[in-house]
């Protein structure tokens, strides 16, 4: 249902519509026309009068958590004002509404459960997906955000409570890349849970059933995504905390084949670049002069090896040669051609090596540049590690990704290296202070990746999202971190100005899409003002009033 749809809507009916509502902002003719005198207090306030109001409620609230809530009932309630909120300051709400706050609601989403948001596709639905995606009420679904909750933030498999993160994600897309809200829509894929103690939870809102055998599961992902081509054909299905498996298998089938990606996979790949190009620039380095260490051998360590392999090759390097200077370990250990357990997407980082399970040891053996973790193992980067990352390399870079319990903070990395590591994590850390100097450590949330890539899609409609996209993105992100910037160690723009960065990021990707023949959309003579008209504002529409009768 569009706003044109809606406009029947009056009194108490209309209060209760999130996309219509305007509580006590309606005006006192409004009020009159449309049925509400009597139902407000006498008040007509602006949305900047109704934003301040939220504002003290949020300061008054004594975690992130009830934060988070708060905001949850706005935006059931408002979603105008709720967007007002967010955009207002992107850097203090991005951690309320996302990482690393949306880790501790999805522990407990069954139990915080208010009303629904989005959709739910499971299992006992095979054979009507397509039936019961048409009872979503807006038709031009431009992007769906789908996920298990297989593999959730590193708290594992979270079946049904998972919802909260294509919630979240999209609500990013809005508010730090202006995607109008109206065109997203979350989902989640019930497909069972391997979570004992959630099936057994008397709360638990999902499916109480172990998930299916691989081939009935691909069926029933296959019904659900030609059922998106067909309900919604000019629809990006957005991939997100899928079990590692599933999300390399289904980002492989369908990548070529309609319009996808696979945030974890790539979104982090990209961003992940982004930053190690900001830091080389510091070094004054090349990328493909690199060794890199991953612990951590899932698919976001994967699909961020392939990403580097196909930009060390952009540099001169074979595929072999780039392959040859990713290494990675797991829990099993360093990843080599003895074990028996290995996929074929890890195969091909499998370099004959003795085998070993300590990190010191495979860090003095390859004597790595960047060591990046997307382990969930938090605290794995010690104190030790830190140091020889530090006697190896004049400026060791050091990415610690995993969310929520990054392997080692800010402070342990600044501290343990003598101030000389370009460090960036997957949240965000305050300042740090060693004596008279000050570091600014990076976050690589692929929050400054998506809503830009997001908003450039939306725009220009491509049939594909490619590699070259998203190695685009990262470069498109690089580039706007300053030479000032640099000089202060800082590997990302400020997230204060993370809308102007989307924006500007999307123009970047549009003129790309344009000059390669993959934009669907007549070329517009300004690419900026023609996007910057498409973007959402969160300010109050006109309402027509439809007399009673």
């Amino acid at each position: 249902m569009n706003s044109s749809d809606r406009q029947a809507v009056r009194g108490t009916a209309l209060l209760n519509d999130p996309f219509l509502n305007r509580g006590t902002a309606f005006t006192t003719a409004e009020r009159r026309a449309l049925g509400l005198e009597g139902l407000l207090p006498p008040q007509v306030e602006t949305l900047e009068r109704q934003a301040e109001r939220v504002l003290q409620h949020l300061d008054a609230k004594p975690t992130d958590l009830e934060r988070y809530i708060y905001l949850s009932a706005l935006v059931d309630r408002n979603e105008t004002l709720f967007y007002k909120v967010l955009m207002s300051d992107p850097a203090r709400f991005v951690p309320i509404v996302y990482a690393p706050t949306l880790g501790e609601v999805c522990k407990s989403f069954s139990h915080l459960y208010r009303r629904p948001r989005g959709m739910y596709i499971s299992l006992d639905m095979k054979g009507r997906i397509a039936e019961v995606l048409r009872n979503w009420p807006v038709p031009d679904v431009r992007f769906l955000c789908v996920t298990t909750g297989g593999r959730i933030l590193g708290l594992g498999d979270i079946g049904a409570n998972g919802m909260g993160i294509p919630i979240g994600k999209l609500q990013l897309y809005t508010a730090c890349g202006a995607v109008p809200p109206h065109t997203t829509l979350p989902v989640q894929l019930d497909i069972g849970t391997t979570n004992a103690a959630l099936r057994a939870d008397p709360l638990y809102l999902g499916l109480r059933r172990e998930p299916p055998p691989e081939a009935e599961l691909d069926a029933f992902v296959e019904e659900f995504v030609t059922a998106v081509q067909e309900v919604f054909p000019a629809c990006c299905i957005h991939f997100e905390d899928w079990k590692g498996t599933d999300a390399i298998r289904y980002l492989e089938r369908y990548r070529e084949k309609v319009l996808c990606y696979n945030d974890d996979i790539q979104g982090t790949a990209s961003v992940t670049l982004a930053g190690l190009v900001t830091a080389l620039r510091i070094k004054g380095e090349q990328l493909a002069d690199q060794t890199f260490l991953f612990l951590g051998a899932g698919s976001s360590a994967l699909g961020t090896s392939d990403l580097l392999v196909t930009a060390m090759e952009a540099e001169g390097l074979t595929m072999a040669e780039a392959r040859s200077r990713i290494v990675m370990m797991d829990v099993k250990g360093l990843v080599e051609p003895s074990r028996t357990d290995l996929t074929e997407e890890q195969r091909r980082y499998a370099h004959a090596a003795a085998p070993t399970r300590d990190l010191l040891e495979t860090i003095r053996r390859v004597k790595p540049s960047v060591l990046i973790g997307v382990s969930t193992a938090g605290g794995a980067f010690t104190q030790p590690v830190v140091e020889l990352m530090a006697e190896i390399n004049a400026r060791p870079i050091i990415f610690p990704l995993s969310i929520p319990r990054p392997e080692c903070t800010a402070e342990q990395a600044y501290g343990w290296s003598d101030g000389r590591a370009l460090y960036a994590a997957g949240i965000q850390f305050p300042q740090v202070m060693r004596g008279d100097m000050v570091f600014r450590p990076g976050q690589a949330n692929n929050f400054y990746i998506f809503p830009g890539l997001g908003l450039a899609v939306y725009a220009t409609r491509p049939r594909l999202i490619t590699g070259a996209l998203i190695i685009e993105a990262a470069h498109a992100l690089a580039d706007q971190v300053s030479p000032s910037a640099q000089a202060r160690g800082m590997l990302y723009p400020p997230q204060s100005q993370i809308l102007e960065v989307e924006v500007t990021s999307a123009c970047r990707l549009a003129e790309y899409l344009f000059e390669n023949g993959m934009a669907t959309v007549p070329r517009p003579e300004d690419i900026r003002a023609w996007i910057e008209g498409m973007c959402y504002s969160p300010e109050y529409g006109a309402i027509e009033p439809v007399a009673e009768g």
